[in-house]
């Protein structure tokens, strides 16, 4: 029997109002505060709510699917807020979405590979919600051009990207802006995605497609909007983060590119970001001396962000825009919307049954946080897959969950999204022996501290003037890199000298099977799509190949993703054994041994 979350269990609304009243009063107050900022004006006067949610990564129900437990925050809790603040009198709510949506979780997977069903679960969600707009991610592209096309399809709201192009006819792919109107004032909202998809994702999966600069692509967008449309705001709608307002020159198309457009673009009265998952509040100073707000709504549907529009009208048929202000709602403050719930409960069993599917047996458990400190059976069991289904000599991974355990006993297909968490696919490249030793110093400078004495950090921390990781920081975020770019190898023997600076730390001893290796061959590397891609800029960066020469290194790719190729794999033997290949090592070891056991207080609190 499966577990069924209690959300759908279908429970009273007095059971819910005594579960949740704790967390319901501050919401309603917050929202009645909201409703007097909102309403208490003259007739004459018009206020617009525009909410967002960004990186929301498939969490459409309040179940961890993965974890196999209730989650707090969901598209159903905004579904109840969303619901609570269109049930105030004279709402105007316009409700938008910023990207990165339909991937990131079993749900997700399912939704969009296996479910047969008229209508896919994303537009359904979304369509129910009553969207009115939304951006398209980079992360939504990676679901390949018949999700997304589909989807496009489906919606009953545009999906934006004004910077993607159609390559053959040079007009936009997706819609570049759209026009809402609440109580006769017009919303322009334009949509932006960030310019990295070709640097990321193979090009089947956006092949047709150019993303264009999105400085450039606003500048042009807003000045259509203002000479062809009467419109009363300009909204921006940007999967890309709030990234530096001065950025560096030769860091062109920028990635993360908001908050360089609303300093750089007059015309934006609000900017909503997204693609970096992080929650903020603020206000900047365009070029021209105006106030541009920005919000950033976090990640998983975690927050709500509002941003209220007061518009004083100046003639019968004019309104001007007199203020400006924000608000960002906490959805674990909300109960599940239940209306939501009663929707898609036949859609959540559907996705408890296959996420809850025994796949395999594993004879011991596997932790990612080791991968941070040596060869570890959560990375190695990567490296087995991709060398075996390559025949490759060499294989590049990195441990793609931050702090996760995969139990002994039986492995659920849920336990996949645990190991290796994106689809990426595989792809079998030729590196010169030293491309890839500039390859792994890169990735150990991105990964390692410089360790001067025993009792220094090991791994590459965030720190403050006086050397200590600041209090805020803890978990993942104490990282100054991500963990999916710590990239090691298989097929190679090779120590890393933590003492030693960046650049000159690896020393490649041999091949696993005890020959040479030498810097002027020619090696196979077995490596995922994202880094193969040039994601990362291990490739680029490190090992200096020009990101116009990556596609002619490719000699393979895989038919389906590597998370599939893994299951298949494990479908095919009755237990796993988790073993580490005990090919690469930190020195000094009784530095490394210092090194791991300081630092691991701040990645697990």
């Amino acid at each position: 029997m499966y577990m069924v979350p209690v959300f759908y269990t279908h429970p009273s609304p007095l059971f819910l109002c005594h579960m949740y009243m704790p967390r319901l009063i501050p919401l309603i107050l917050s929202l009645l505060a909201f409703s007097v900022i909102s309403f208490n004006t003259e007739a004459r006067d018009v206020k617009i709510q525009v909410a967002a949610t960004g990186d929301v990564h498939a969490r459409l129900f309040p179940y961890n699917f993965v974890a196999n437990k209730p989650a707090k925050t969901s598209m159903a809790n905004v579904h109840y807020i969303v619901q609570s603040i269109r049930s105030q009198d004279r709402s105007n709510l316009i409700l938008l979405d910023n990207g990165d949506l339909i991937q990131g979780s079993p749900a997700a997977y399912y939704a969009n590979f296996i479910q047969d069903a008229d209508k896919n679960l994303f537009s359904r969600v979304m369509n129910f919600m009553k969207f009115d707009a939304a951006t398209i991610g980079n992360h939504d592209i990676e679901a390949g051009p018949e999700v997304y096309n589909r989807l496009e399809q489906e919606f009953d709201f545009p999906w934006m990207g004004a910077n993607v192009k159609d390559k053959e006819t040079g007009e936009p792919y997706f819609q570049p802006y759209t026009i809402i109107e609440r109580q006769r004032i017009k919303i322009a909202v334009l949509g932006l995605t960030t310019t990295g998809v070709p640097q990321w994702l193979p090009a089947h999966l956006w092949e047709g497609l150019a993303f264009r600069d999105l400085v450039e692509s606003a500048g042009e967008w807003v000045d259509h909007i203002r000479e062809h449309e009467d419109v009363d705001a300009i909204v921006g709608l940007f999967h890309s983060g709030l990234g530096p307002l001065e950025p560096d020159p030769s860091d062109h198309p920028l990635e993360n590119a908001s908050g360089y457009v609303a300093k750089e673009v007059p015309g934006f009265d609000v900017i909503f970001t997204a693609h970096d998952h992080r929650r903020h509040v603020r206000t900047i100073i365009n070029r021209e001396g105006e106030e541009v707000l920005l919000l950033g709504p976090g990640h998983f549907a975690e927050n709500l962000a509002v941003a209220e529009l007061s518009f004083s009208r100046t003639s019968r048929q004019s309104y001007e825009l007199t203020d400006v202000r924000a608000e960002m709602i906490d959805t674990d403050r909300a109960v599940p919307s239940h209306q939501f719930i009663n929707e898609f409960d036949d859609d959540v069993q559907e996705i408890l049954r296959f996420s809850n599917r025994k796949i395999a047996e594993i004879s011991e458990p596997m932790h990612s946080i080791e991968s941070f400190f040596g060869s570890a059976a959560f990375t190695d069991l990567v490296h087995n897959i991709q060398l075996k289904l390559t025949d490759a000599d060499l294989s590049f991974a990195a441990p793609l969950a931050f702090n996760e355990t995969i139990q002994e006993g039986t492995m659920y297909m849920r336990d996949f999204f645990s190991l290796y968490e994106y689809e990426n696919y595989l792809y079998t490249m030729t590196l010169s022996g030293r491309e890839i030793l500039d390859y792994l110093e890169y990735s150990y400078g991105l990964w390692m501290n410089t360790m001067e004495e025993e009792d220094d950090f090991l791994l590459n921390f965030y720190t403050d003037e006086l050397g200590r990781v600041p209090p805020e920081r803890r978990g993942r975020s104490a990282l100054r890199n991500p963990p999916y770019n710590f990239d090691s190898a298989a097929g190679i023997t090779y120590v890393v000298d933590v003492t030693q600076p960046v650049g000159q730390r690896i020393e490649i001893t041999g091949m696993e099977d005890d020959t040479p290796f030498y810097a002027d061959s020619t090696y196979t590397v077995a490596i995922n799509s994202y880094r193969g891609s040039g994601g990362g800029g291990h490739l680029t960066d490190g090992a200096g190949i020009p990101k116009n020469e990556l596609e002619d290194r490719i000699v393979n790719t895989s038919d389906e993703d590597l998370r599939t190729k893994i299951i298949d794999f494990f479908t095919e033997i009755e237990v796993y054994h988790p073993e580490k290949r005990n090919n690469w090592k930190i020195i000094p070891e009784e530095y490394a041994e210092q090194g791991r056991e300081n630092d691991k207080q701040y990645l697990i609190p």
